[in-house]
């Protein structure tokens, strides 16, 4: 009955691995901060469930944090 249509967001083929790390984190970065803001407008089993979602959008940070580390360290000049 219905088409498939292609994917509504993509990534674009073939960017460079620094620009995909760094949207990578920006958008954890993003998640983290609505996930945070959210909680303090919740209570009880709600507020527990965003805050979960909080601590492992918080480790996403990190995890993504030390990929930039390695991959696009920044050059410290003396």
């Amino acid at each position: 009955m219905f088409k498939t249509t292609p994917s509504l967001f993509t990534a674009t083929p073939n960017l460079p691995t620094e620009t995909l790390i760094l949207n990578s984190y920006e958008t954890f970065s993003s998640v983290r901060t609505l996930l945070l803001n959210l909680s303090n407008d919740l209570a009880g089993e709600h507020r527990d469930v965003a805050l979960a979602i909080h601590q492992l959008s918080e480790l996403g940070v990190l995890l993504v944090g030390q990929m930039m580390d390695r991959e696009a360290p920044v050059v410290q000049t003396p």
